[in-house]
């Protein structure tokens, strides 16, 4: 089966033009006609950083890299300025380069992908949008709708799973979610598909209870298929900032998350947050949310993203 790569750079520019603004071109103000960077540009540097929700700390360390890279520098023009602060926005993702997107390993089949995160990051349309993607690579998809818990889940994946043209298991409000997810593996087995997409409950209410029923779910995932789910991916949304890494930070106290998923990145200033939640949960980033089309969700690229956030070539 081919692999999927629709990443899109002038979508994707577009996507983040609200970064963009907060971030590129606040940062060739201060650097633009300068013949020397000084203290004062530093510090104004880390302004527009941790404003972007990049985060004090990682700050600290880019600005300090920043300082030391520049003092090997002989050339200080405008252009090599940016490259050199480009390298080190770069440089936070280096711990994913072996980190290769699951649809390089669709040689395991089905592959199951459990999807987790809380309400309102755009879980649902997320599923969609990753059985759109793999239907795109003429992949035979199925989803299960196990988030039982809000009657309105499973009408709302029913919707993007028709979308994307997936196959869907789905239950009665308040059903067993490890049963779902139980039937939906089987399926996929019994009638070969190659990928199935597993739904769970959007709630962070109780660590214990969230983790009980994750668990419960992938026992029942086990018992199917051994060595199941072989992905855990949580959705966060760009546009809450620091709550995404809370949100990081909490559900990796109760379940192994293989790669995570920023959605809403195209309606946020906030995209620094990609930086940080990176730097900290130390999780590779598989897929960004750039727009609300069922084609808007595109494989992550670290060189890819911080050149769209710098929007062009400085040359141009």
């Amino acid at each position: 089966m081919k692999i999927f790569n629709n990443i899109d750079i002038t979508k994707l520019k577009s996507g983040l033009s609200k970064t963009r603004n907060k971030l590129f071109n606040s940062i060739t103000e201060v650097f633009t006609g300068k013949a020397q960077i000084d203290e004062n540009m530093l510090l104004q540097l880390e302004e527009i950083l941790v404003s972007a929700d990049i985060g004090y700390r990682l700050v600290d360390q880019i600005v300090e890299q920043f300082r030391i890279k520049l003092k090997t520098e002989k050339d200080r023009s405008e252009i090599n300025v940016i490259r050199v602060l480009k390298d080190e926005l770069t440089n936070i993702f280096d711990f994913t380069a072996e980190e290769r997107s699951d649809y390089n390993n669709l040689d395991r089949k089905p592959y199951v992908i459990l999807v987790v995160g809380v309400n309102g990051v755009g879980k649902t349309t997320t599923i969609g949008k990753l059985a759109y993607n793999y239907k795109q690579t003429g992949a035979k998809v199925i989803v299960g709708a196990a988030d039982t818990f809000r009657a309105a889940a499973g009408e709302q994946l029913d919707i993007w799973a028709g979308r994307a043209g997936a196959e869907m298991i789905q239950r009665n409000s308040g059903a067993d979610p490890s049963s779902v997810a139980f039937e939906t593996v089987s399926r996929a087995l019994q009638e070969e598909y190659d990928v199935a997409l597993i739904d769970t409950a959007g709630r962070l209410h109780s660590k214990s209870s969230l983790m009980n029923e994750l668990n419960k779910i992938k026992r029942a995932i086990n018992k199917v298929l051994p060595g199941a789910p072989h992905e855990t991916y949580l959705i966060l949304d760009a546009s809450i900032g620091q709550n995404a890494l809370i949100q990081a930070q909490e559900f990796s106290k109760v379940t192994d998350i293989s790669g995570l998923i920023i959605t809403k990145l195209d309606g946020t200033a906030k995209g620094g947050t990609v930086f940080q939640i990176c730097n900290d949960q130390k999780i590779p980033i598989k897929y960004i949310g750039i727009g609300e089309k069922i084609s808007d969700l595109q494989p992550f690229n670290a060189e890819v993203f911080v050149d769209a956030i710098f929007g062009k070539d400085l040359q141009e």
